[in-house]
């Protein structure tokens, strides 16, 4: 008797494991799927234009930017903390370097070095100096090192910015002329196409691009981002060399198939204006996205409390590493 009621006590135990372990299988699927689909809060902060999100796969952490509130942000998703750098005017983009703590970064006035330990800068170049009525935006740096950035004008006047290529001797070279908001740029694994997005005409071009000399061609619309999407800004690239982009007043972020146009799959955010994203953590597997709140008035600040945080979601597929600077 007493045997059987052992018995029949360890095999309950038994069954309420299995349970117990199918029910935690289901849970940690159905947080995955879910995670596929729509971001969850990964750094609450209310940040004006948070912008140019980029992984350093050698620190592991996220380098991202708010670009009106004129500071560099250095995230660790380890210890969830939050390193802060003033600038002395409005940051556009953030690039590790190749030398240790040390990134390159473009400011209001133009394009500097900067020591991540101390916030110490030092100019680089000064391209658009002369252009008063413009900022530098987005940017960031091809295969072999050298760094692209854009500009806008602060009133964004029409195709009164341009695209440049700082080289790795420090020399700016105009790439593009007639540009009006300068953002997200990419290049393929094979280093033979980049892809480029100036927002306001709603398409990513795509160029042939020679990685021996910086040159860029044949540029050609690779997509036409719908005009219910929202706007294309920031923008990564995964392992199929499919294109992760920001969608400003979208509420997500979008991911297309740039030699079909279409679009694959969609990651709901909870935030209106949606700005960047970069393929991070130690298997570059999870999507980290940055939001802002400009432009917001206060109704849709009440609908989207979280407007400005940084989030993350884990999409299913990985990113590649993103290119530091070389000097």
């Amino acid at each position: 008797m007493q045997i059987k009621t052992i018995t029949t006590s360890l095999l309950f135990c038994i069954a309420l494991s299995i349970i117990s372990c199918k029910e935690a299988t289901t849970t940690a699927l159905n947080t995955s799927n879910t995670l596929k689909h729509k971001a969850v809060l990964e750094y609450q902060i209310r940040s004006k234009l948070g912008e140019g999100s980029f992984w350093n796969y050698n620190t592991q952490e996220l380098y991202w930017v708010d670009i009106q509130g004129k500071t560099l942000h250095i995230y660790n998703p380890k210890t969830k903390t939050n390193k802060s750098l003033s600038m002395p005017s409005m940051i556009g983009t953030v690039v590790p370097s190749t030398q240790s703590n040390k990134a390159i970064t473009a400011l209001q006035d133009g394009i500097y070095s900067i020591d991540t330990n101390t916030g110490d800068l030092q100019l680089l170049s000064d391209v658009e100096q002369a252009i008063t009525t413009n900022r530098f935006n987005d940017g960031k740096c091809d295969p072999s090192g050298r760094f692209w950035v854009g500009s806008i004008a602060f009133d964004e006047t029409p195709h009164a910015a341009k695209l440049y290529m700082l080289d790795n001797n420090q020399n700016a070279i105009l790439k593009k002329d007639s540009v009006t908001i300068s953002n997200g740029i990419v290049w393929t694994k094979d280093k033979t196409t980049m892809y480029y997005i100036d927002t306001p005409t709603s398409e990513i071009k795509a160029y042939d691009y020679n990685d021996a000399t910086g040159a860029i061609s044949n540029e050609r619309v690779a997509v036409k981002v719908s005009d219910t999407l929202g706007y294309p800004d920031g923008m990564t690239i995964d392992e199929h060399d499919n294109l992760w982009v920001g969608l400003w007043n979208g509420s997500a972020v979008g991911c297309f198939n740039p030699k079909t146009g279409n679009l694959i799959t969609k990651i709901e955010v909870p935030a209106l204006n949606v700005t960047s994203c970069a393929f991070g953590g130690k298997n570059l597997d999870t999507l980290y996205i940055t939001t802002a709140t400009k432009d917001m008035g206060t109704e849709q600040l009440k609908q989207f409390p979280l407007a400005g945080s940084v989030f993350k979601a884990v999409p299913g597929v990985k990113g590649v590493k993103g290119h530091f600077y070389k000097e």
